[in-house]
């Protein structure tokens, strides 16, 4: 599931200035999505780039009727939400023979630029009316009052597949529980805060909900083999890593090594924390969403997947790939009587993780367990397929 974080920037939340202060935050942060009044898209539009969502209301309404074809806004939404003045937000009643049924026309009074709905969720009545709504709608932003999570809860259990559901809140501590909400969580968040400090953490939250966790396991060496000159690449990243972080490579898709980045100092060489060295041309590395590339198919602006030993994972992107002829490793380890090897570069830099924790290649011996990724699936072109394919 793909997260999203907006950031909620109309006048209920203050001038102009104060928007703009707010929507710039957002912007340095990395926020989706910008909602705002109608009457300010251009302005975020000249701001940044960002999708921007739009209220509307009965006066953007009747001042749309108002303009010809020729006069129509210069820059126009991405999205355009109603419930804002409305019967979304409490201003206007519920309809009084409101049973359970309703769609957006309910609330954008014949607006046919409307594809999502703002609704307080004030009563149960109001968690009903966000159901029906939803069901007409790309996007339902559900704000609670005195109960949060409850509503969410049965909102993502009703509607989780017809709508993108967005639940409103005010810190990255609420962002976290509406993304974990039932397993399942809130398809995105719309942030109401202020707080530089508070949109950063929300985008960070953000970015952990949609990361994989992998399994990653011991696999016994059985073979340390010097194999002579090999074209080896560097992966360079434009992300610092941390001390235990490093990458999924191996000459067997179903089986990649966990390589550590080069983050340790040595008296000869200067750490390079951006850098795995990360074993020859041929060999695959792990990307994010689960795929795979080859080594020598990697260029700048290309992502691939972090990993640490604990098989949590993280996108970077790619600044540059060094291709150098240089003596090579063969590597082969085994899991559960499966063999898988790769090459890697024979030099005291190059460290995997092993039960004694971070080992040079060049300490490496048959007997020890090192880290590995391990899938028993076939792949074409890095996608997992089910088809039997023999690597050796």
């Amino acid at each position: 599931m793909t997260r999203s974080v907006w950031l909620k920037a109309d006048d209920t939340v203050g001038d102009w200035e104060t928007r703009k202060r707010r929507i710039t935050a957002g912007l340095e942060a990395g926020v989706d999505w910008v909602l705002v009044d109608e009457g300010d898209v251009e302005k975020v539009r000249e701001l940044g780039d960002v999708k921007v969502a739009a209220f509307r209301t009965d006066a953007d309404v009747h001042v749309m009727e108002a303009e010809s074809d020729d006069d129509e806004p210069e820059s126009l939404a991405d999205a355009y939400i109603v419930g804002k003045e409305g019967e979304g937000d409490g201003t206007v009643d519920l309809p009084s023979d409101f049973s359970g049924s309703a769609d957006l026309t309910t609330l954008r009074r014949e607006d046919d630029r409307a594809n999502g709905s703002y609704i307080r969720i004030l009563s149960k009545d109001y968690e009903a009316f966000a159901e029906a709504a939803a069901h007409d709608g790309d996007h339902t932003i559900v704000v609670g009052e005195d109960w949060t999570i409850i509503p969410l809860e049965n909102l993502i259990a009703r509607i989780g597949d017809e709508t993108d559901l967005i639940a409103g809140v005010t810190s990255a501590e609420e962002a976290q529980a509406a993304f974990e909400t039932l397993e399942i969580g809130a398809d995105g968040v719309l942030l109401d805060s202020d707080n530089p400090d508070e949109i950063r953490k929300t985008t960070e939250v953000r970015d952990e909900a949609e990361r994989e966790k992998l399994d990653l396991v011991w696999a016994e060496v059985k073979e340390v083999e010097r194999t002579g000159m090999a074209d080896r690449v560097c992966v360079d990243t434009g992300s610092i890593m941390d001390h235990d972080e490093g990458m999924l490579v191996g000459s067997m898709s179903r089986g990649l090594f966990f390589v550590h980045a080069e983050t340790a100092e040595s008296p000869y060489v200067a750490s390079r924390p951006f850098r795995v060295n990360a074993g020859a041309v041929h060999a695959y590395a792990r990307t994010p969403e689960g795929g795979t590339t080859y080594l020598s198919e990697l260029e700048s602006g290309d992502e691939v997947q972090i990993v640490d030993q604990n098989g949590h994972t993280r996108e970077a992107i790619v600044g540059r790939v060094k291709i150098e002829k240089r003596p090579m490793f063969r590597i082969s380890a085994e899991y559960e009587g499966d063999r898988v090897t790769t090459l890697l570069q024979n030099a005291e830099t190059i460290k995997v993780h092993t039960r004694a924790g971070r080992t040079a290649v060049t300490d490496l011996e048959p007997g020890d367990e090192m880290l590995i990724y391990y899938e028993d699936t076939a792949r074409h072109f890095g996608e997992a397929v089910e088809e039997s394919i023999i690597e050796k």
